[in-house]
């Protein structure tokens, strides 16, 4: 009985680590898509008002202070903060290099980003042969 209620422990901890290790992946992204924001010198449009990049990251920051206890994943973090109004239901735009898209397009083809480099980097090392 001892066992069991040791590995049971065990899983129980195996999944808290797994979840807090999660969320701290997120949080890294989540600075990423933030930073990506600020850096891009696009245009964002926030219910017909047009708005500087630093502008933007501030207001999305601002609303993922209030929506953070829901938000467990970058795309929730996308879908909480930078989508749309809360107030209006209108979507948000970005116009960047002459392009008008939504932003949750636009960050979450970032966020796709952001995910793949690592793995494109790995394969472009040159210790990576199979052969040795």
């Amino acid at each position: 009985m001892l066992r069991s209620a040791a590995a049971g422990i065990f899983c129980l901890l195996m999944i808290v680590s797994s979840h807090l290790s999660c969320r701290a992946g997120t949080s890294e992204e989540i600075v990423s898509l933030l930073l990506f924001v600020e850096q891009s010198g696009c245009t964002f449009i926030r219910n017909g008002e047009h708005y500087d990049s630093s502008s933007a990251r501030r207001h999305i920051e601002k609303k993922y202070a209030y929506f953070k206890e829901r938000v467990n994943t970058t795309e929730e973090f996308i879908e909480y903060s930078a989508t749309k109004s809360t107030i209006s239901g209108k979507p948000y735009t970005v116009i960047c290099n002459g392009e008008n898209m939504k932003s949750s397009d636009w960050l979450n083809a970032e966020l796709h980003k952001l995910r793949t480099q690592p793995l494109e980097k790995n394969h472009e090392t040159p210790d990576n042969n199979p052969a040795d």
